[in-house]
C-alpha cells in the first residue's frame, strides 16, 4: 500500500533560502500470489491491486503477459523468483491441485505441488522475513460431526484433502507466523464454466431436453471467491501489525446447498426450467469419497474483526455467469 508522507527540503534560489514541505509517496508494501491463473488467484491479485498493493503473480502452464512463470515444484525455481521480486512482504499460496478425482489418478504429481512446493515455499518465507498465507480446505474434515472448528481434529477421507492436511503442517512447522485459511467449494468470475464445481452446473441447467442427475447428499457452501480474497487482504495487513495473527482460520458462506439445491437455485436466478434435474441421494461408487457436511466454523476470524459479509449465493452466482447467457446484450452489459 502505497503511503503519502511529507518531508522537509531547503530549496536555494538567487538571494533566497526557503524550507519548503514536499509530499513523499513511500513505496507499497509487496505481495506474492502463486496461482495467480486460477479462479481464487486472479481474485486476490485483484484485490491487493485495488487497494494499493504492489502485485506479482505467478503462475505455470496458464502463465500469461505480466504473469510470471515458476515451476513451484522446483526449490531452485522457487528462490529465484524470490529473489527476483526482491523479497515480497506477504505470500498468497493459493497454487494448488483442488480437484479430488484428479487428485486420486495422479497423487504424485499432486502431492509435489500440494506438499513440497508448499514446504519450499514455507521455509523460503521463514528466511525472508514475508508472512505467509496458506489456502487449505474443508475437506481436511471427514464431514461426520459439523460444524468444524479451527482447532478440531482433522480426519480426512481423500488423498486431496491428505495432501492439503500435509501442506498446512508443512506451513506452521517451517513458518511458524504463518497463516493457514481452510476454506469450503469456491466460485467467482470464471474463464470457462467448468473452471469451478459450482459455474460448472450451468452445463447442467442449460440441457433442459434431457434429465439430468445431480448430488443432494453432500452438503456444501459454495463461496464467492472474491470475498476470500478480501479476508485474504485483511488477514495480511493485520498480520504485519499484530504478530498474534498466525495459526489456523476458517472462511465460508453461510448459505447450505447440495448441487442439486445450488442447480435449482441457478435455474430460478435465469428463469429457467428446473423439471429436468433430479435428485441423486447416494455418492457415485466411482469418485473419490466425500465429506456429507464440512461445515466450518468461522468464529476465529468474526472475533477479530477480519471476516467479511458473504455474498449471498443468488445475486453472486448471477453476476458469474452472466457472460456465458445466449443472449448477447448480457454480455454487453458485462463487457461495455
Amino acid at each position: 500500500m502505497s503511503r503519502a508522507g511529507a518531508e522537509l527540503r531547503i530549496m536555494f534560489s538567487p538571494g533566497r533560502v526557503q524550507l519548503v514541505q514536499e509530499e513523499v509517496v513511500v513505496p507499497g508494501l509487496k505481495v506474492l500470489v502463486t496461482g495467480a491463473t486460477g479462479l481464487l488467484g486472479r481474485a486476490v491479485c485483484r484485490e491487493f491491486q485495488n487497494n494499493g498493493w504492489l502485485v506479482t503473480g505467478t503462475g505455470y502452464r496458464r502463465a500469461r503477459p505480466r504473469l510470471l512463470r515458476c515451476d513451484l515444484t522446483d526449490e531452485d525455481a522457487v528462490r529465484g523468483l524470490l529473489v527476483s521480486v526482491s523479497q515480497p512482504d506477504v505470500i498468497i499460496h493459493c497454487a494448488a491441485e483442488r480437484r479430488p478425482d484428479v487428485v486420486e489418478r495422479h497423487t504424485d504429481a499432486a502431492v509435489n505441488l500440494n506438499v513440497h512446493a508448499t514446504s519450499t515455499l514455507a521455509k523460503e518465507a521463514a528466511v525472508g522475513g514475508a508472512f505467509l498465507l496458506y489456502i487449505s480446505t474443508d475437506y481436511v474434515f471427514d464431514g461426520r460431526n459439523p460444524p468444524y472448528g479451527e482447532d478440531d481434529s482433522p480426519n480426512p477421507l481423500n488423498v486431496y484433502g491428505r495432501s492439503k492436511l500435509e501442506g498446512e503442517r508443512e506451513t506452521l512447522r517451517h513458518c511458524p507466523g504463518a497463516v493457514v485459511l481452510r476454506v469450503p467449494v469456491l466460485f467467482g468470475e470464471v474463464e470457462s464454466v467448468t473452471e469451478s464445481a459450482v459455474t460448472s452446473l450451468w452445463l447442467k441447467v442449460q440441457e433442459a431436453t434431457e434429465s439430468s442427475t445431480l448430488d443432494h447428499c453432500q452438503q456444501r457452501f459454495p463461496t464467492d471467491a472474491r470475498d476470500v480474497a478480501a479476508v485474504c487482504r485483511k488477514l495480511s495487513e493485520r498480520a504485519r501489525q499484530d504478530p498474534s495473527i498466525r495459526g489456523v482460520f476458517h472462511f465460508s458462506a453461510k448459505e447450505q446447498m447440495t448441487k442439486y439445491e445450488m442447480a435449482v437455485a441457478i435455474a430460478q436466478a435465469f428463469k429457467l426450467p428446473s423439471d429436468h434435474l433430479i435428485p441423486l441421494t447416494e455418492q457415485p461408487a466411482a469418485s473419490a469419497p466425500r465429506p456429507i457436511n464440512s461445515r466450518l466454523n468461522c468464529s476465529r476470524l468474526e472475533l477479530l474483526n477480519l471476516s467479511v459479509e458473504p455474498r449471498p449465493f443468488t445475486s453472486a452466482i448471477t453476476d458469474c455467469l452472466w457472460p456465458f447467457t445466449p443472449d448477447k446484450r448480457w454480455r454487453q452489459t458485462v463487457f461495455h
